[in-house]
């Protein structure tokens, strides 16, 4: 080949390398792989807490976090951090859920995080209602006051995050019940419902029935609290949610128990009791049993 052939190869190859280069996909500004498992494997271990499986949402949560410390991106940081401190809150280990949801206050605070700065505030203020017990009921309604004012002092920030406002409009929910407003604490859980039907958010649809049950049971409007409770068993249903379906029928019991209908009740608790011993949740089916055994013309 003489030099005037290699140079016309040289040029027709370097044409085929910019043509190439011109039709290839542009390069990412920022790759997610990570960041996404990381979203995934949170939002399967917040499906945990909401079926009642908490040791298997830190199982969950422990892998997540290794994930987000590899990314070193705060948002995942943080949000690992809340829904460890809520399987950690719910297993009954209040004061190191204390120490991670402060830490992951702390981190969006320092980074500047307005919006997850308050779902963290949200989050722990949900925490202070449950933490004095009922019989203690002034300085429970004292304590839901203080949670109003400072869930509703966060709305604003939430606004722009659909979920994020859900929660708060159930913590609102849960405080005005503890002040016994209860057609203040309804018309809150109904805000937090409508996001997340229209989210499809099958399990925490659920819960706000069941909450709304509770309110309406509290007030004396028992046929009321049976219809929410049928709309929460048919959200549980749809999705599959076996602890929730199983709390359903536990609260479809003491409805009945305080309607002085035992036969009805007694039902209600056996089967409240089959379905959490198909999922080992033992300690729940004995509850459910126990309840059943108070009824005396029926023994478990």
């Amino acid at each position: 080949m003489n030099v005037h052939g290699a140079q016309s190869l040289a040029v027709l190859f370097a044409g085929f390398l910019l043509a190439s280069c011109a039709t290839a996909p542009e390069r990412p500004l920022e790759i997610t792989t990570l960041e996404n498992i990381t979203r995934n494997q949170i939002e399967e271990a917040n499906r945990a807490v909401d079926r009642g499986d908490y040791q298997g949402a830190l199982g969950l949560l422990d892998a997540a976090r290794q994930l987000a410390i590899s990314t070193d991106k705060p948002e995942l940081l943080i949000q690992e951090a809340l829904s460890r401190g809520s399987a950690l809150f719910y297993l009954g280990h209040i004061d190191e859920a204390d120490t991670v949801w402060n830490n992951a206050l702390a981190e969006a605070e320092t980074t500047g995080n307005r919006i997850l700065a308050s779902l963290c505030k949200v989050y722990m203020a949900r925490s202070r209602i449950f933490r004095i017990p009922e019989d203690r009921r002034a300085e429970r309604e004292e304590e839901a006051a203080e949670v109003l004012v400072l869930v509703h002092s966060e709305m604003n920030a939430l606004k722009d995050k659909r979920l994020y406002t859900a929660l708060a409009w159930t913590v609102i929910g849960l405080a005005e019940k503890e002040c016994r407003r209860y057609a203040e604490a309804e018309k809150a859980l109904k805000n937090s419902l409508d996001i997340h039907t229209r989210e499809r958010h099958l399990e925490q649809a659920a819960y706000d029935w069941y909450l709304l049950a509770s309110v309406r049971s509290v007030a004396g409007q028992y046929t009321e609290a049976q219809a929410a409770l049928k709309e929460a068993l048919n959200y549980d249903r749809r999705a599959e949610n076996s602890y929730g379906l199983g709390m359903d029928w536990l609260a479809i019991g003491d409805i009945h128990t305080k309607t002085g209908d035992t036969i009805l009740s007694s039902a209600a608790y056996r089967r409240a009791a089959l379905i959490f011993r198909s999922i080992n949740l033992e300690a729940d089916a004995l509850i459910a049993e126990a309840k059943l055994a108070q009824n005396t013309d029926i023994t478990p």
